[in-house]
């Protein structure tokens, strides 16, 4: 069968051979990058022979079989996965391809292919991104925090990450928009079925009003199940600097979250609730634990993003980490480069040289000019990268 199909600007011109690889059951993202690793591009993975696919690490004779079958007979599939993705407004952004998220891109397990709706710069307004994941099951305390704080980080020029979930994911995404500011949603679902169908004028709102990117790894169709969750979930911790959970009981999928963001050497941060609270169960184990540090209030969670936002800003996030032992250290996964975020903005630079000496906010609004609102976001991105501190109700520059 004859494709046609002309990939979107963010996608790799072999997107429709690496679109078939990961439609082909047992192709799953590490096995993925191991095809792409032997053989240099997905056209070649593709056709590739049994005896050809035997020969790579982790794949047998039985898999390399399977796998050319189900690629022998993936067109009708295929074809039809391509209609879905025009049908609902996606488009393909391959990994190590322009669009992809650099933080995302660093992980052992980052997906081969995101489906995305709406735009995102990861290296420009999204480049500090923090997730903000919760459960389902929260109380109006849960819902009351988790706007504060994604209003607070957005308006501060975050952008906030969340699942597109009910209950704090939710309230995360809405606060984001209220503040002005910008938000990306990672769902369990085909960008077909935007799930949960409640949540539709947060997606509406992402999408239409140009406030963020609703994203998934599924195929479009796909509808939402409990097993598509977990795998979700480390897509979240991929692509933020860290994550701030939020009323996660004891069994909460935030956990997983919070796990994997710790397994990947991301920060994260936990917002204690009522000590009786079964809401907030899986929460203070995590403190309790030592595996987040607690935080009261939105600066805390600016401060404890400092060292990694500086090493992002440098370009040195990835290598501030080993690689986990689960993977070969010679993967391809394992040596994605960290994408160099650039030099500073003109604003930002403008504020360091206001800030030869001490100021606060009104003054740096004179000598730079800046209106306060943008004022805000530099300096709180400034306060990431460990280039500005405040002292009481000034500003001054931080030592190098």
């Amino acid at each position: 069968m004859s494709l046609r199909y002309t990939p979107p600007v963010a996608a790799p011109g072999d997107s429709v051979d690496l679109l078939a690889l990961t439609l082909a059951p047992g192709v799953g993202p590490v096995m993925c990058a191991r095809l792409l690793e032997a053989f240099g591009d997905a056209a070649r993975a593709r056709h590739a022979t049994p005896g050809e696919l035997a020969r790579i690490k982790g794949i047998g004779d039985k898999t390399a079989h399977d796998i050319c079958r189900a690629l022998a007979s993936i067109d009708g599939v295929l074809a039809r996965e391509l209609e879905a993705i025009e049908a609902c407004g996606a488009r393909l952004i391959a990994r190590d391809h322009e669009g992809y998220p650099p933080l995302l891109n660093q992980t052992p397990r980052a997906p081969a292919l995101l489906y995305a709706r709406g735009e995102a710069d990861w290296l420009g307004d999204d480049r500090f991104p923090v997730a903000i994941v919760g459960s389902r099951e929260c109380t109006a305390y849960g819902i009351e925090q988790a706007e504060r704080f994604a209003s607070a980080l957005a308006s501060a020029g975050l952008t906030v990450v969340s699942g597109g979930a009910r209950g704090i994911d939710a309230a995360a995404h809405r606060g984001a928009m209220r503040a002005g500011g910008r938000t990306v949603a990672v769902l369990g679902s085909g960008l077909a079925t935007l799930y949960p169908p409640e949540n539709a004028p947060i997606f509406n709102a992402i999408l239409n009003e140009g406030r963020g990117q609703v994203i998934s790894e599924l195929p479009a169709r796909t509808p939402p199940a409990p097993e598509n969750f977990p795998a979700r979930n480390r897509i979240i911790a991929g692509l933020a600097l860290g994550v701030l959970v939020i009323e996660a009981g004891g069994r909460s999928g935030a956990l997983i979250t919070a796990r994997d963001a710790a397994d990947l050497g991301r920060d994260v941060f936990a917002l204690p609730g009522r000590v009786d609270s079964l809401s907030s169960a899986g929460t203070h184990d995590l403190l309790k634990r030592g595996e987040a540090l607690l935080v009261t209030e939105p600066g805390d969670v600016i401060a404890g993003l400092e060292a990694a936002g500086r090493h992002l800003h440098q370009g040195t996030h990835a290598a501030r980490f080993t690689p986990s032992p689960l993977f070969d250290s010679g993967s391809r996964e394992s040596r994605a480069e960290p994408r160099p975020v650039g030099t500073l903005p003109a604003e930002s630079a403008a504020i360091l040289h206001a800030l030869r000496e001490e100021r606060t906010l009104d003054e740096l609004v004179v000598a730079t000019g800046l209106a306060p609102e943008l004022l805000r976001t530099h300096l709180t991105q400034l306060e990431i990268l460990g280039r500005v501190s405040r002292r009481g109700g000034r500003f001054v520059v931080r030592a190098r």
